[in-house]
């Protein structure tokens, strides 16, 4: 046997228990995103452009970012529904609330991360609820009365979910979806093979675990380039975690990744401008870094 066959055989074998772990998470988490996307999603931004009828004032921030994370959209789905939010007179805090936990967290990605086991889960809900909370604090604070976003070059776009029949339309859109993470999702399985094959676990974990104020800096950072979706992300986090990495620079993974994805960057820094989006940044990393090193701290 070659030198070659023998490592393609290895790497066939941890493809395929990954696979076999994480596959019903994917397939079970495009399902609920398009049943959420087919007959929750209007529903869910009509209670969002509703709470502009109600006298919450800066508590407004909680509801909006619980709506966030149920919200189905992506990025660049959420920033032109975002834009119509405004056109009504939306609060500005509040669309950064709902917003910045759209961005991070939807219905999909939660059952992507049930893989990860319930303490991960649940750290991943939360410190996606507080960024957003976070995030609608501070636009509160320093923009009371000043405009914060400009969607002058966002419309509201055409929803494809229009099929006149029910089973078509739910259908068509969990195609969709298989389409828009199904690349990733085999990448992300075949990046793990590559690095349970390839990366000595004790490298592993002097970098990400024991060295713990250091490893959440350095996953903070890896969150920048290497996310690319959520679904991919998932088979390298769980074993990342097996390997040793700490809970809290997985927790800084998953804030910074979703938030700082390049591909759609480029339409943040458009809604902000230059100086915003750099502060968006900060904010983004900063949260990430404070939330990792008190988890690590306190579990």
């Amino acid at each position: 046997m070659t030198v070659l066959r023998r490592e393609l055989i290895y790497l066939w074998y941890y493809f395929t228990v990954q696979l076999e772990q994480i596959f019903p998470y994917w397939v079970i988490g495009m399902a609920i995103g398009s049943v959420v996307s087919v007959f929750g999603k209007e529903r869910i931004h009509g209670l969002f452009s509703n709470m502009q009828t109600k006298k919450w004032g800066v508590f407004g921030i909680i509801p909006a970012c619980l709506l966030g994370i149920a919200s189905p959209l992506c990025m660049y789905g959420t920033i032109p529904i975002a834009a119509s939010f405004a056109e009504k007179g939306m609060r500005d805090d509040w669309l950064a609330a709902f917003m910045m936990a759209s961005i991070l967290l939807n219905p999909q990605l939660i059952v992507y991360s049930a893989a990860l086991g319930s303490t991960a889960l649940l750290i991943r809900i939360a410190s996606c609820f507080l960024c957003g909370i976070g995030a609608g604090l501070l636009v509160h604070i320093f923009y009371k009365g000043k405009s914060f976003f400009n969607f002058s070059w966002f419309s509201v776009p055409q929803s494809r979910d229009t099929d006149p029949n029910v089973l078509l339309r739910l259908l068509k859109n969990f195609s969709r979806n298989i389409k828009a993470t199904g690349p990733y999702f085999l990448l992300g399985i075949l990046l793990t093979a590559l690095f349970q094959r390839y990366v000595p676990t004790d490298a592993f974990v002097s970098l990400f675990g024991s060295n713990e104020g250091f490893g959440v800096l350095m996953a903070a950072t890896l969150g920048v380039p290497l996310y690319a979706c959520g679904g991919g992300t998932i088979p390298l986090l769980q074993e990342w975690l097996m390997d040793g990495m700490s809970m809290g620079s997985a927790a800084a993974f998953m804030i910074t990744g979703p938030a700082t994805k390049i591909t759609n960057l480029g339409a943040v820094k458009i809604v902000l401008g230059l100086k915003r989006f750099i502060a968006y940044l900060l904010f983004t990393i900063g949260f990430a870094l404070i939330t990792g090193l008190l988890i690590n701290i306190f579990i």
